[in-house]
């Protein structure tokens, strides 16, 4: 089930087991998903840099609207109304 709270769900179940909440606002996201294209772009063009490949992570992150990192420090840039 999923509840809609200011662009991010505030809760997401997969089979009754898991429960996952979203934890990146839309601009978050947005910005995480330009960032991780640039630096894969990067990568793929031969710029390699220590951080061309890790734009994967933001990449993934910014994809699926759950960044481990926030969950583990509790931070959430989601909206709430």
């Amino acid at each position: 089930m999923r509840q809609w709270v200011g662009g991010c769900a505030a809760s997401l179940e997969l089979q009754g087991k898991f429960k996952m909440s979203r934890n990146e606002g839309t601009t978050d996201r947005a910005l995480r998903v330009i960032i991780g294209l640039v630096l894969v772009f990067m990568a793929a063009r031969g710029l390699y840099t220590p951080w061309t490949w890790i734009g994967v992570v933001p990449l993934l992150t910014g994809m699926v609207g759950l960044c481990p990192l926030y969950s583990l420090l509790g931070v959430s840039t989601c909206r709430v109304r």
